[in-house]
């Protein structure tokens, strides 16, 4: 009894501190955020997430080439991601600037320089990002699953240019590949499946 009520204590603490957000079970994190990720690539993937104090943290080691993200539970929607396990220094060098405070200009402006000294290595070769976005309404928090979600894809081409790769800067129809951050160590190609 006693147990219970000091762990229920810490469960409602944790939450309080973290803005009012209640946590998701590590299991129940693990299964959303490889949502994003290829079928195949799902099971073995490394997943970060949250622990009960609200700290980002490593839920799961993995043991493939994919990492994935689980969704920030004091946003109010469902978004999770994964990428290839390629990206994850840029990816976590993002994630270092932002926690500093750091605009998405600076951060922008941080990497960029910190590719072009070696610093920060970005992938030689084409690498692709997963973004699965969902409403709270069609999200079922006991069992992880998200319904009607909308799955988009980012692809990393460091450098890449509307020449270099026949995309244009901008989509002339829905669903169409487009470049984006042209000429940057960001350059990539965005594509947004028409919503149904």
């Amino acid at each position: 009894m006693n147990k219970t009520f000091f762990y229920a204590i810490a469960i409602f603490t944790s939450a309080q501190a973290y803005g009012q957000s209640v946590i998701p079970p590590a299991d129940i994190q693990i299964k959303t955020a490889v949502l994003a990720a290829p079928s195949d690539k799902q099971s073995y993937a490394k997943v970060y997430g949250y622990a009960p104090d609200g700290s980002f943290t490593i839920l799961r080691k993995g043991t493939n080439d994919f990492v994935c993200l689980a969704d920030d539970p004091k946003k109010e929607d469902i978004g999770v991601s994964c990428y290839h396990a390629a990206l994850d220094s840029f990816m976590e060098r993002g994630r270092v600037l932002s926690k500093e405070g750091k605009s998405q200009k600076d951060i922008f402006d941080i990497r960029e320089k910190e590719v072009k000294s070696g610093q920060l290595k970005m992938p030689e070769q084409p690498t692709t990002l997963y973004v699965l976005s969902g409403t709270k309404d069609n999200y079922d928090a006991a069992a992880g699953t998200l319904k009607n979600g909308y799955l988009r894809y980012v692809v990393y081409i460091p450098y890449a240019t509307a020449e270099s790769t026949g995309l244009p800067l901008k989509p002339d129809v829905p669903g169409m590949p487009w470049i984006m951050d042209a000429g940057t160590h960001r350059a990539h190609i965005m594509i947004n499946p028409p919503k149904l």
